[in-house]
């Protein structure tokens, strides 16, 4: 298969690094690195139509994935999930096309498995054995799945109010796990301690470069299920933005290779009022995030007080003419219900916040009504069932159920 990956960039000041070494983050100036490959190469190796003719799945894309021996890919079925339209959502809300890309039906049941695969996989193929990582939750099972296929050691640290069933997955794949009391910056102080004194390599959020290529496949796949004609407006419930960075990454990157033009999503960065850093920068106009103290959210992935690329993060919305928004607890616990009953899908909160998101942009009018919007749902809202709010929901007695009679 051919390899396109030229090397590293950092995404601040335009350092290269090489590729086939271990890497953190920016020699020079601390900034993430970013991968590059030689598009325009690219371009002229297997076509659109060669992508479509393989099995569905996130290693469709390897030739802009960073393994370069197909031997190293951990492959567990992650990607090649679906983009279905909403509409109930669509009308209620005066919308011509709502859409959603359910990541929820990934082996872990969250998104995080995409940059598990490539990041977990481009360890193995470097000779890393010794894995770290701070995690909300469920970052922290989907690398100890991936890590325990490749037969890699993971050690993670999260804080000690997280969702038990994040902390179960991590020992069932039996990673080595630290709870912090404090937040995800707590956790992540420790395993940055951690790495320096064991010489362990440091896989946190954006401080190494391959988990971004991961999640950058969601875009790949947004494009190729929309015949290569993006749609206008994409919500992502933003935590640490890998996400985010990674729509950017890949239409950059398609656009590259000549594969879709100059026009891009306009994208949507979507947080919970109680840990809302990226909105509040770019409310004040602000090129990077101040940490936000005291945070607090139910949906786990959002509780990230600074995202580490909170700079790219900004330039992105920027470029993209999106924009920032918060939405409440309440808000967030009544979009899980009434997407359930409403369109069948069970999300996560934090997909649940996009879509909470959605009447506040109508209303304002950022939003038209021939925008074709696609929601990002990060993740089932199984992994949530303990936490899902059911106020106001009936529950039937054992004597008031019916019981047809024979």
């Amino acid at each position: 298969m051919p390899n396109y990956l030229i090397d590293l960039e950092c995404c601040e000041c335009g350092h290269t690094a090489p590729a086939g070494e271990r890497a953190n983050v920016c020699d020079e100036c601390g900034a993430s690195y970013l991968v590059r490959y030689d598009l325009e190469a690219a371009a002229g190796g297997p076509s659109k139509e060669d992508w479509a003719a393989r099995p569905p799945g996130l290693w469709r894309y390897r030739e802009l994935l960073p393994v370069g021996d197909p031997g190293f890919e951990i492959n567990l079925g992650e990607g090649g999930t679906p983009t279905t339209r909403l509409p109930v959502l669509a009308k209620s809300l005066g919308l011509d096309e709502v859409w959603i890309k359910d990541e929820g039906l990934n082996p872990t049941g969250t998104f995080k498995d995409r940059g598990a695969a490539t990041g977990a996989a481009r360890a193995w193929e470097l000779g890393e054995t010794v894995l770290a990582m701070p995690t909300a939750g469920n970052a922290g099972g989907a690398w100890s799945a991936y890590c325990a296929r490749a037969g890699l050691t993971l050690h993670v640290a999260m804080p000690a109010d997280t969702p038990k069933v994040n902390m179960a997955e991590c020992l069932a794949y039996g990673a080595r796990l630290y709870l912090v009391n404090g937040l995800i910056s707590d956790a992540g102080a420790l395993i940055a301690a951690a790495c320096a004194e064991h010489g362990w390599y440091d896989v946190s959020t954006l401080k190494e470069p391959y988990r971004v290529e991961g999640k950058k496949t969601m875009g790949l796949e947004i494009a190729e299920q929309f015949e290569y004609e993006l749609p206008d407006v994409i919500l992502y419930p933003t935590g640490g933005g890998v996400g985010l960075i990674g729509l950017w990454k890949a239409f950059n990157e398609l656009e590259g290779m000549g594969w879709i033009g100059l026009e891009r999503p306009r994208l949507v960065c979507v947080q919970a009022e109680g840990c809302a850093p990226v909105v509040r920068a770019f409310e004040a106009g602000a090129d990077s995030c101040e940490f936000f103290a005291d945070a607090t959210t139910h949906a786990a992935g959002l509780r990230v007080p600074r995202p580490f690329a909170d700079r790219l993060v900004m330039r992105i919305l920027q470029e993209t003419e999106g924009t920032a928004i918060a939405v409440s607890e309440e808000e967030i616990a009544a979009a899980v219900l009434e997407l359930a009953r409403t369109e069948g899908h069970y999300v996560c909160p934090e997909g649940a916040a996009a879509v909470a998101a959605l009447p506040h942009l109508r209303e304002s009018g950022w939003l038209r009504p021939e925008d074709r919007t696609v929601i990002l749902n990060t993740g089932t809202a199984l992994k949530y069932v303990g936490d899902v709010e059911l106020a106001g929901t009936p529950v039937l007695e054992a004597d008031e159920v019916l019981v047809p009679q024979t």
